[in-house]
């Protein structure tokens, strides 16, 4: 194979979502009032920016306004502010309880009172396009369809860039015709911005032992369809939240999570569901309890009528506070959901992923001024973040998710009311479980069997996919690697009947039989990307790395 090339950058991105781009824009601005020449790229594995950004979503525009304070009339597409607030609890398939706004805690609250900064329902997809454009015009060097696949370090250790991925090597890791070659991207300074459970960021963790002081983080699988409805049903602006049915089935021993339902522009909704993955039961798929949840008729009477136009799903960090691990390294920084900065009290995590990245960026700003050798220290953004309004934000809620899964819905759903509501719990909740170590084998738990999809507001596994439009190179290396091959059949199948196959949300893990034997079938073609493998397998046996640039879901409007 050919060698690499390498090509010199003041500092490099990894990622184009809301922390990276926000950190290529506040490094140019801070270039730009300091008049200092700066080389900026930002790397994405998508196919262009915003293909692979996947969240409800209502958007605090907190840190827009620092970031791009003009940006309304820039023209962000932050268009529908949120205009009324529900929360429900759905007692069984039919009933649902709504809760009173003055019983929900206050973090869940998305309108204010008049002179108060709203909140847009939006697609941070969209979001990330714009703000792309806008560090585009700043000078910044933007490259989506090129994965950051391999971590560079110098002698000492310290990281000094990373290298994008070879195009054209075939399954059997052979070069292909086609074959081209990675780059080596050297940089004084790099922001790892991948987004949860980053397959980089997941090396940084092991190699600088960044986690030692926090609790493990925490993670949920979040599902959403966006579909466009009759305009006689369009609500612009209205904010559902809820829990309940189906996961409170006494069969899904404890498992929890939430719902949402967005009224946002063009007559469309966006609608979705959260399943912690610190779930017990093997026979639970996360994927079918989102199915299921569409036909309560609180849901239905939303999308009735209307039609389903995209699919996707991706793992979020939701450990917040307690889990923050260290975010500092030689040579480089983690930003965004890369270090699991989402606000799950909010159920939010954009504004917190972009003040992220560009308090990243203003520490690195102030070492390259100062001096421009890679693997300098960077502990200064750990005070930055302290005396900002990240961490204040974040503190306030910490013992929100603990909460849920020490009491449940409704004790722990008071307790956080307590808490956000009336008077601040002098004390830290923890939950220092890991969520792959929770599942129970199949022979402590009982067997789930989930209704046949009616195609109207039920959908099969393959049908979403398709809608997802997820694509990959066939003839390349299966990126979902198994440590140890025998373990899904010897140990998974008899103890948790391969879980694989049902907490996967795009079919990519199947038991096929062949001359009368059981395996495991990975169909990589399938993957969105979400690393709940990489996560949920209880033996701990998968890895999610970066396939050929490009691949993966390509969302349009999420």
């Amino acid at each position: 194979m050919s060698e690499r090339e390498s090509m010199a950058f003041d500092v490099v991105i990894v990622g184009a979502g809301p922390a990276g781009l926000s950190a290529a824009i506040r490094l140019a601005q801070l270039a730009q009032i300091n008049r200092q020449e700066l080389s900026i790229c930002v790397v994405e594995k998508g196919s262009e920016v915003g293909a692979h950004i996947l969240s409800g979503a209502v958007v605090d525009p907190r840190a827009l306004d620092e970031l791009l304070p003009d940006w309304q009339a820039m023209g962000a597409p932050l268009t529908t502010a949120a205009t009324r607030d529900e929360m429900y609890l759905l007692t069984d398939a039919e009933r649902a309880v709504k809760l009173p706004n003055a019983l929900v805690p206050a973090t869940m609250h998305n309108v204010f009172g008049e002179g108060e900064r709203p909140h847009y329902i939006a697609s941070v997809g969209n979001l990330c396009r714009w703000l792309a454009e806008q560090a585009t015009e700043l000078g910044v060097e933007i490259y989506p369809g090129f994965p950051a696949s391999e971590i560079l370090y110098n002698e000492a250790g310290a990281v000094i860039g990373v290298a994008t991925g070879d195009m054209g090597v075939g399954a059997d890791g052979q070069p292909l015709d086609t074959y081209t070659p990675g780059m080596n991207l050297l940089a004084s300074y790099t922001i790892f911005a991948e987004g949860c459970r980053g397959h980089l960021g997941k090396q940084l963790y092991q190699r600088f032992k960044l986690d030692r002081n926090s609790d493990p983080q925490h993670y949920g699988i979040g599902f959403k369809e966006l579909w466009d409805i009759p305009a006689e049903q369009h609500q612009p602006g209205l904010v559902i939240h809820g829990a309940g049915w189906p996961l409170s089935g006494s069969n899904k021993d404890g498992a929890s999570g939430g719902f949402f339902l967005y009224h946002g522009d063009n007559q469309q909704v966006m609608v979705g569901l959260i399943v912690d993955l610190n779930y017990r039961n093997p026979w639970l798929s996360p994927y079918d309890e989102f199915q299921q949840l569409k036909h309560h008729p609180l849901l239905a009477a939303h999308l009735q009528g209307g039609k389903r136009v995209a699919y996707g799903a991706r793992a979020i960090a939701k450990g917040g506070f307690n889990a923050l691990p260290i975010m500092h390294f030689p040579g480089g920084l983690l930003a965004g959901c890369e270090a699991g900065t989402l606000n799950f009290a909010r159920i939010k995590g954009t504004h917190t992923a972009m003040k992220s990245g560009m308090l990243a960026a203003e520490e690195v700003f102030g070492e390259l001024i100062s001096s421009n050798q890679a693997g300098k220290d960077l502990s200064g953004l750990a005070g930055r973040i302290r005396h900002s309004w990240l961490y204040d934000e974040l503190y306030r809620s910490r013992n929100f998710g603990p909460a849920l899964h020490r009491f449940g819905a409704l004790v722990g759903g008071a307790v956080n009311f307590v808490d956000q509501n009336l008077l601040a719990l002098p004390f830290t909740l923890r939950d220092r479980h890991e969520d792959w170590q929770q599942m129970k084998t199949v022979h402590q738990t009982e067997r789930l069997e989930y209704p046949k999809p009616d195609g109207v507001l039920s959908f099969d596994k393959a049908s979403s996919v398709y809608l997802s439009n997820t694509a990959h190179e066939e003839n390349q290396p299966c990126h979902l690697k198994l440590a140890d091959a025998s373990i899904p059949m010897a140990a998974n199948w008899p103890d948790y009947a391969e879980p694989a196959q049902r907490y996967c949300p795009a079919g990519v893990y199947e038991v096929v039989e062949l001359e009368g034997s059981k395996r495991l079938q990975i169909n990589g073609q399938n993957c969105l990307h979400c690393k709940t493998c990489d996560i949920k397998d209880p033996a701990g046996n998968i890895t999610w790395v970066t396939p050929e640039g490009g691949g993966g879901p390509n969302y349009p409007n999420f």
